[in-house]
């Protein structure tokens, strides 16, 4: 499997990976996708189609060695990549539970992956963090401010359980699913309308697959 997202990275977008059109807007507008970089220090751009999924590659889902998340600035920079609305001055309480947001959210999606039930404890995490004030939506172009303007980490892993019990909820199995390489595990909710998505990236698995059908191809028609 590759190695793990550089964190705060944001230098691409749905349209850099896939033409897949989404079916369901989990995500409520906002960026997903990030950089990953593999173990020889190449990177490439993975969007999982969910920022709950995403958030989860930051360190729980790749073994080893991949954490990103080192301390509190690391969380900070890659929430305000995606939820501007949040303050600087990440404490590191806010660092602890986002870990165990992030362990809860990685275990259910590699299991809702493989069709299996998600652990009793970290639905129970999953439900407590949803339970917490998320980021309220907001209409631009009035003169008063109704609300905070600015929002805490706290809230931002609000609307990541939130989401993820929306995907895991009403796609148990069908949409939530592992790369179709056979030495890929990485995994992503499939956001296409035909729901036919079947790899990672088309810059990296999917590109690879083409270029081996192209040569078995090839190396059938010389046989012939």
């Amino acid at each position: 499997m590759s190695g793990a997202p550089s964190a705060g990275q944001q230098n691409g977008s749905k349209s850099d990976v896939t033409d897949y059109i989404g079916y369901m807007d989990a995500t409520d507008g906002r960026p997903t996708g990030q950089q990953m970089s593999m173990r020889d220090g190449r990177t490439w751009w993975f969007d999982s189609g969910s920022l709950s999924i995403d958030f989860a590659y930051t360190g729980a889902m790749d073994g080893p060695g991949s954490e990103t998340l080192h301390a509190a600035s690391d969380l900070a920079a890659w929430l305000i990549g995606r939820f501007p609305e949040v303050a600087d001055g990440t404490s590191e309480r806010d660092l602890i539970d986002a870990r165990a947001l992030r362990g809860s959210l990685a275990r259910a999606a590699i299991a809702r992956s493989r069709g299996t039930e998600i652990h009793s404890d970290d639905v129970d995490v999953i439900n407590l963090f949803a339970a917490t004030p998320d980021i309220a939506p907001s209409l631009l172009g009035g003169t008063r401010q109704a609300g905070r303007s600015r929002a805490k980490a706290s809230q931002a892993l609000s609307v990541m359980a939130r989401e993820a019990i929306e995907l895991f909820a009403a796609n148990p199995t069908d949409r939530i699913r592992q790369c179709a390489a056979d030495d890929c595990e990485l995994v992503f909710y499939d956001e296409s309308r035909s729901n036919n998505r079947r790899w990672c990236s088309m810059q990296r698995c999917g590109n690879r697959a083409k270029v081996r059908a192209h040569r078995e191809r090839t190396a059938s028609d010389s046989a012939g």
